[in-house]
């Protein structure tokens, strides 16, 4: 074992020195300008000692009494106000933006109390690389019950029979979530196809360009998208089922990022039946939703679905995988097709394409999970909905158009390609449109006064979370 290696785990049980610079340095001095708070840590007896098959010359021991880690580490226990006053004021200051804006962005939300008090939780010190019962290092018999139950909940807020459905809530966010489903089931360069970024489609839904692979999910497997109509923005069913014949995807995508409908997932499923595709519902935008019974379920059609948790659900910034299990078909002999997802799903997560997972925010999973099975968690999605209602009529009213004509969900597209003061002046192009409003007069007093305006309006509204940052 190497000594650099060696330290932090003879710290952790008995009051030993440190090194600095690759040296040994004697830490009695520092430990005794604080005063003792008890021994919070538990030393090591003889045997222990043994066991770590380490020689004891290489360090020095502390004998001055009974003192913790913290006292030697002083740097440990020093809040952020004193530690990193200039970080702290940065993380002030997004907190004031944040309480004086009006957040219009529909993949950003406020999680709760509860979830950033796991986030920032002792579950951020354990390694727990495997899966519960399944560790790579010892210790983690806790760590195990907050991710099985993190993994129960989710089956109960979205009403799954765990014999039919199982769970992982590993993926650090949704992105990753969805390439480890790919590579679960697609081969290298596998055929995906998903809806096109421009039509309101996401990156890892297999985006290019004529000139260029943008998202990995295009550089690994091969992409074909799907549109939407031209003409009343919905998504064109009668093509995708065309295309899907000819180019015989390994998946289908049932997922957007900019698209205001609920999607037809039984058509969905018609036309994944038909070409021998898996069905995978991305759902990262309305997931809360979802769980609430305000839109139409993807569970009862797809093989597998992802989420993201921050959206609409309202928790951390994490990934979550849902994948049947059971019989997928029956042969005309009878014979029994089984789901193989779990542990191709599981492998791809960890070890294919992750390390260790984020326990404390899979215990921000957990918490965000139980609070969407509250009555009031649906009272706010149904009010979701009713706003992003209520803001097209506003918009239409006051003669902006909107994609579709309206929404279903907690989205908004609007046409701003021909409407708009500022670029009624300076055209279509950005910098001119910067250049207008650092320079027009008229406009800069304009945006001011309404940025007053929505400041005095947006402080009437609470910020979850804690109080000053």
């Amino acid at each position: 074992m190497q000594r650099g290696h060696a330290i932090c785990g003879l710290l952790r049980k008995s009051p030993l020195s440190t090194f600095a610079g690759g040296e040994r340095v004697r830490l009695g001095a520092i430990a005794a300008e604080r005063k003792p708070r008890g021994n919070l840590l538990p030393r090591s007896d003889s045997a222990s000692s043994r066991e770590c098959s380490i020689d004891p010359s290489q360090f020095y021991l502390c004998t001055r009494g009974k003192h913790t880690m913290a006292e030697y580490c002083k740097i440990l226990d020093v809040p952020l106000a004193e530690s990193d006053p200039v970080l702290l004021e940065l993380i002030r200051k997004e907190k004031s933006r944040q309480v004086h804006g009006l957040e219009m962005i529909a993949s950003e939300n406020f999680t709760s109390l509860s979830v950033l008090e796991c986030l920032s939780s002792c579950l951020h010190n354990k390694y727990s690389e495997g899966y519960p019962g399944q560790r790579y290092y010892g210790g983690n018999q806790f760590i195990d019950e907050v991710e099985n139950l993190a993994r129960k909940r989710a089956l109960e807020t979205f009403k799954l029979n765990p014999e039919e459905w199982g769970v992982n809530v590993q993926p650090y966010s949704g992105s990753p979530a969805n390439f480890a489903v790919y590579t679960a089931i697609c081969e290298p360069h596998g055929r995906i196809m998903g809806l096109d970024l421009p039509d309101g489609g996401h990156l890892t839904h297999g985006f290019f360009t004529a000139t260029k692979k943008i998202s990995a999910t295009s550089i690994f497997f091969e992409s074909m998208p799907y549109k939407v109509d031209p003409t009343s923005g919905l998504i064109d069913y009668d093509q995708l089922e065309a295309n899907a014949k000819l180019f015989k995807p390994r998946v289908i995508i049932a997922g957007v990022s900019c698209y205001s409908r609920c999607l037809d997932y039984a058509r969905f499923r018609k036309i994944a039946d038909a070409n021998g595709s898996y069905l995978f519902a991305d759902m990262a935008h309305i997931a809360g939703l979802v769980a609430a019974g305000i839109v139409p379920s993807p569970f009862e059609y797809a093989d597998i679905v992802s989420t993201t948790t921050h959206k609409t659900l309202r928790g951390p910034r994490a990934g979550v995988i849902f994948f049947r299990k059971g019989v997928r078909s029956v042969k005309p002999n009878g014979e029994k097709i089984m789901y193989d997802l779990e542990s191709r799903i599981n492998q791809a997560v960890f070890p294919g394409l992750q390390g260790g997972p984020h326990n404390n925010t899979i215990a921000g999973i957990a918490t965000a999970m139980l609070q969407a099975q509250q009555p009031e968690f649906i009272e706010y999605q149904k009010q979701v909905v009713k706003n992003a209602q209520r803001l097209c009529e506003g918009l239409i009213s006051k003669g902006y158009k909107v994609a579709t004509g309206g929404t279903d969900i907690h989205l908004v597209l609007v046409d701003l390609t021909s409407t708009g003061e500022i670029s009624a002046i300076s055209g279509p192009k950005l910098p001119d449109f910067k250049n207008v409003i650092s320079t027009n007069a008229d406009v800069i007093a304009k945006i001011k006064s309404l940025r007053q305006e929505v400041e005095a309006f947006s402080e009437n509204f609470p910020l979850p979370g804690y109080p000053t940052h």
